[in-house]
Order: structure tokens, then sequence, then C-alpha cells
């Protein structure tokens, strides 16, 4: 029979074992932040019908989506977290209590031309807060609050939450006349980063066909700059002109200063008035997250307010607030830049027992005592050559081993090497354990993401 060549489809990660436990202390460090905020964790079906996943429309959504049918049935694979849990809120709307706090960690899937740090199958890091009727602008600093929260513990230190609110915008756009082209201004606007101001000015009178003179409007009103103070005080001299605006100054001004209260820099977050999102779906605060030292990365975390979250399924009001990372993507990153820190490489074990004897009994009851003190002991069996076990230990990065041999036997103790450091010395069940719980608590404290 042929051999088939093993491959890796374009556009799916996969990873050696070191980095997929990097991989996965970035998602435990996610979950227990959000898990902290009292956010209860939630997993929806990767195939839900294509109705379902189809209810806003279908454009661009339509061509991605992965979509088949079994038997009858038309099916396709969730292209993000927020179109199921819209469908689970209005699912399960008696059953749950509001405001309904959920984060969500999971794989998505989108068949668009794979290329450098975009894929087609990837983790998204998802945390919403979604009420009933109505929800306090509060839950709109708490969720850039989480965020900055969660950079800390993952050791980013220099990246900035950037903070606006769509009100503002569509607000400005009425006041000056330009409603009706508000879709391509933003767009065009959108290019600032890349092209300049010169350059996108330009763009607005020949390409959206605006008057030099309404051009110039937007351009001045985009380069607002300064501290978030100044920013405010700036915006205060459009207060009065349209009601829209006024509504979303009065709750960027809530947000700005909540954010405070919940403890984060001011030197991570800003008033910035080009973010603008998604134009229909978002309805009051936006945001997006940058590293400083990497803006070429893009936006690794963003998200917004939006006024209904399961309108396609229910009549009910859900406002609600949300966020997400492109796990996958900013994981790929980092990795690509050298940024994951080498200190914080787990192993899939704390220990490894090596038996010295041929009777495996008190190899095996150690790993066991061991487990029950609470480490994760691999017990290695297998009939090799000394060097043959410590170049397994090498290659599986384990921290310690354990050597169990006839005196270690005789003597009721362990016999314990530090891998790191070379050191060797004979404890009993207990002080191996405590001895390596508190290495493994001291390196479970290193950053993940080298500054």
């Amino acid at each position: 029979m042929a051999k088939v060549t093993p491959r890796t489809l374009s556009g799916f990660m996969e990873l050696l074992p070191r980095q997929q436990l990097q991989f996965e202390r970035m998602k435990d460090t996610l979950r227990d932040t959000y898990a902290s905020y009292g956010f209860t964790p939630l997993d929806t079906p990767v195939i839900e019908s294509a109705e379902v996943l189809l209810a806003k429309g279908g454009g661009e959504t339509e061509k991605q989506i992965y979509r088949f049918t079994k038997g009858e049935s038309d099916l396709a694979l969730r292209f993000d977290l927020t179109v199921p849990l819209a469908k689970y809120v209005a699912a399960h709307y008696a059953e749950l209590s509001f405001p309904f706090r959920r984060f969500q960690i999971g794989k998505v899937y989108r068949g668009e031309r794979a290329q450098r740090g975009r894929f087609r199958e990837f983790y998204q890091a998802d945390i919403d807060v979604i009420g009933d009727g109505k929800l306090d602008i509060t839950n709109e600093a708490e969720i850039p609050a989480i965020i900055y929260d969660t950079f800390t513990r993952l050791g980013v230190r220099r990246f900035q939450i950037r903070v606006n609110n769509r009100k503002l915008l569509n607000g400005f756009y009425a006041m000056n006349g330009m409603s009706e082209k508000a879709g391509e201004i933003m767009r065009t606007v959108d290019k600032l980063d890349k092209i300049g101001a010169e350059k996108v000015r330009q763009l607005l009178i020949d390409e959206v066909k605006m008057l030099p003179c309404k051009a110039e409007n937007v351009m001045d009103f985009m380069a607002i700059r300064g501290t978030n103070a100044e920013v405010l005080a700036s915006l205060e001299r459009y207060r009065g002109m349209d009601a829209t605006f006024d509504e979303g100054l009065e709750e960027l001004n809530a947000v700005v200063k909540y954010l405070a209260a919940f403890g984060v820099s001011e030197e991570n977050f800003a008033v910035d008035l080009t973010i603008a999102r998604g134009l229909d779906y978002y309805t009051g605060t936006v945001y997006e997250t940058i590293m400083l030292d990497h803006p070429e990365i893009g936006s690794v975390c963003s998200g917004g307010r939006y006024d209904n979250l399961a309108e396609y399924y229910t009549d009910r009001q859900l406002p609600g607030v949300g966020i997400s990372i492109g796990l996958t993507r900013f994981f790929y990153v980092l990795s690509e830049q050298g940024l994951l820190a080498e200190e914080s490489v787990g192993a899939s074990c704390d220990a490894l027992v090596l038996p010295m004897t041929e009777d495996l009994s008190a190899a095996i009851a150690a790993a066991a005592a061991l487990r029950r003190e609470g480490l994760r002991v691999q017990l290695y069996t297998e009939k090799k050559k000394f060097k043959a076990k410590m170049n397994y230990a090498d290659k599986i990065g384990v921290p310690y081993v354990v050597f169990l041999g006839e005196d270690e036997i005789a003597e009721g103790v362990l016999s314990v090497k530090d891998m790191r450091s070379g050191e060797q010395r004979k404890l009993s069940v207990s002080e191996t354990a405590a001895l390596i719980r508190a290495d493994m608590s001291a390196r479970a404290s290193a950053a993940l993401i080298r500054e």
C-alpha cells in the first residue's frame, strides 16, 4: 500500500510539545483572569445550523464559512464566538441570570486565503457581558480593565488600549452633513497609520467625493491628540451641536473616569478618535489594543458595545459589551518575534521517576506518593540504558529527575536531581514534594512574554 505523505493543511497550526505547553499556559492565564472577575466559562458547539450562523445575511461571511450537508441538514463550522453566544442567550434566556457574564476560548473557522499570521482554524478568546433591556456604562470600562489585567499577567508592559465611542463619530458626521458617507469616510481614515494624513485627506476628496472643506473638518477632528483629559476637553467645543454626539461624549467621559478607578494606568489606555471597529455592529464604546514596540502586528485585542446581541433570534432587547483576542495569531506573532520567554516553558510533568531496579514496585509507589503530594509525575519504565533515559529527561525538559535504586529503597529516601543546576540530594517523599512545589511555584510566576 502506498504511503500517504503526512502534512498539515495550509492555514492550520500544529505546535511541538514545548510550544503547546506555552500556548496552554497562555490560555490558562486568560481563564484565571476572566474567572477572577466573575465570568463563567461557556463552550458552544463547533458545528451549527447554517441558518443560525447566517441569520444576519450572506456577504463575506457566507463566502468564508465552511458549509456542508449531512443527510438533509445544512450545517456550518462557527466563524466566530459571538453569533453562537447570541443564539445561546436567546435559547436559554429564561434560565440565565442577567447581566450574563461569560468567557469562551475556542476554535473558529474561516475559509479565507491563508497567509502569514492569518489562519483558517484559530482560537479566539472572548469575554462578554449581556444585559436584559439595559446595561450600565460601567461595564464598558470594566471590559478593557480586564484586558489590562490579562496583558499584565502575561508579562506585557508596553501596550495601549485605544478607546473611542461610535456615538461621537455618528454625531460628528451628522452635524457636518456626512452621515450617508460615514462608512466610506471611516474606511479611508483607517489608513492614516499606513499612508499618512495628507494622502488620506486627498482620498477623501478624490474617492469619497467630499468637498475640501468637509475633508479638512474630518482631518481636524481625527487629529485631536494629547492626554486623555486634553482630548476630552477639546471635544467639549462640539457639545450642543448634536444629541448623539453629546451622549457619546458623556459615555466616553464615564469610561475614562472608571478605567482610572479600575487601576488602569493612563500610559496603557488612550482616547483615539480614529478607532471605529465594525461600522454596523458596534453602537457605543469601541476598543483596539496594540503592542507599542510592535505596531506592525496591528490590533491584538478588539471589541466594543452593541445594542442588540440577539436581534436575529428574539425580540428581546439584549445589549452587550465584549472584547476578543485572536489568540492563535497573537501567539504566532509573539513566537515569530522571539517574544516568548524561554524560562516560561514548562514540561508535561514536574518530576520523572527513573527506577534503577528490576522490581518496579517501589518506583510505582514513590510516583503515586508524589502525585498525592500534588505533583505531576511521570514514571519511566522503558528498558533503556541510563544515558538514553537521561537524554529523554533532557528532551522533555523535565525540571527534576528522581532516582530509586537499592540503596534509596533501603534508606527510605529518594535521590532527587535538579536538571537545571545539576545538584542531587537524598530526600524523603514529603521533602521532595516540598522542594519541587516551591520551585514550580517560582517558575509559574515567570512572565510568559519577554519585553
